[in-house]
């Protein structure tokens, strides 16, 4: 008798995002506000996080600075502006919390994911370790 796991069914929302329980996992109080900008890799095709940087935040805006992403976009997929979208920092931490331990670093701060769950600052010396959820 052979045992079989059973794949859990992805359910997305009308606009295609991945529907998750969004639980609060981090208080963000930072002055310009806890929007990120985020690939729909992440929120729509279930990857992780796979690379991360926060530059600096769009002032007229409630922006945090950080800029999320699975790693596998290529040129096109990522000037392509429909491919990405705002959300709170809280809500893409229920997405990975792999990213929570990051978020207070400086602005100017790349990291990349090395394994399935942590991340190391990006130096360029190191391929994304790309996965799904």
């Amino acid at each position: 008798m052979g045992l079989f796991s059973k794949k859990k069914k992805t359910v997305k929302n009308e606009n295609g995002f991945i529907n998750i329980e969004v639980k609060e996992l981090i208080h963000w109080d930072e002055p310009n506000g806890e929007g990120c900008i985020v690939s729909d890799k992440i929120t729509k095709d279930g990857y992780k996080v796979g690379y991360m940087v926060r530059e600096t935040p769009d002032s007229e805006r409630p922006d945090s600075g950080w800029r999320f992403m699975a790693g596998n976009e290529d040129d096109e997929y990522m000037n392509n502006i429909a491919n990405h979208h705002v959300f709170a920092i809280n809500t893409i931490c229920n997405y990975d919390p792999d990213i929570i331990p990051y978020l207070t670093s400086d602005i100017n701060s790349a990291f990349i994911r090395v394994d399935s769950h942590n991340f190391e600052l990006d130096d360029g010396s190191k391929p994304i370790f790309v996965e799904k959820q």
